[in-house]
């Protein structure tokens, strides 16, 4: 793969609630816009010949919402852990999921487990979602792994291995809807050396078209990776 070809894109889905309540809708019906948008932007990017999605569905900070805004997005990763395999399997969608998984109910655990196991072999297109994910904690819990094994001294690669994500590559671009200009904690090691997108439609009013501008642009961009 050349330096200009698109591997893998990290998006962070930021919108849903203000994109609710400027229709005049209940938070969940945001979340739930937030997800059918996902699912076509997964098609935008096969067609691209796009390998690798990391989207970035729930922080490590996002536990500090409203128990009742908590409780409906465990309730709609619930469903999609029930409802969704059979789906991702007929799409040749892998699913994994990077994050601090020992936060979630035992239940919803074995969902993850079983929907990795279930879409790992056939699949064209690798959806990695980023649940109770935190660039700080993932670099903090590879640190503390590293130290498990009795190393005092390591490599970057040694590092990486250690990390929620590996194997996935390192994002060549990163795109966030909702007119924020941050990364919020998002691939804090990964995205090193990715291209940024900045957005201000709310990630349900995210476009192909956008996303096809987006693509051009990276294209147009010098990427010198420091040399």
């Amino acid at each position: 793969m050349s330096e200009k070809e698109i591997s893998c894109v990290g998006i962070i889905m930021d919108g849903n609630r203000r994109w609710a309540r400027a229709h005049n809708k209940p938070v969940f019906e945001g979340h739930n816009e937030g997800y059918k948008r996902l699912q076509e932007t997964i098609k935008w990017a096969r067609e691209k010949g796009i390998q690798h999605i990391v989207a970035y569905a729930f922080s490590t900070e996002n536990w500090q919402r409203s128990e009742e805004e908590v409780g409906y997005l465990m309730k709609l990763f619930r469903s999609i852990l029930e409802n969704e395999t059979q789906k991702m399997i007929d799409e040749h969608i892998r699913v994994r999921f990077i994050g601090d998984r020992t936060r979630f109910s035992e239940d919803l655990q074995k969902g993850m487990e079983r929907m990795e196991t279930a879409t790992k072999d056939l699949c064209d297109i690798t959806l990695y979602m980023a649940m109770s994910y935190g660039g700080r904690a993932e670099i903090v819990h590879a640190t503390n792994e590293l130290l498990k094994e009795g190393k005092e001294h390591t490599s970057e690669n040694d590092f990486l291995k250690k990390l929620w994500s590996y194997p996935m590559p390192d994002p060549d671009l990163v795109i966030r809807t909702g007119g924020v200009i941050r990364l919020s904690n998002f691939l804090s090691w990964q995205s090193a050396y990715s291209e940024l997108f900045f957005v201000d439609a709310w990630w349900p009013d995210f476009s192909r078209e956008e996303f096809n501008r987006i693509i051009d642009e990276f294209y147009r961009r010098e990427r010198r990776m420091g040399k």
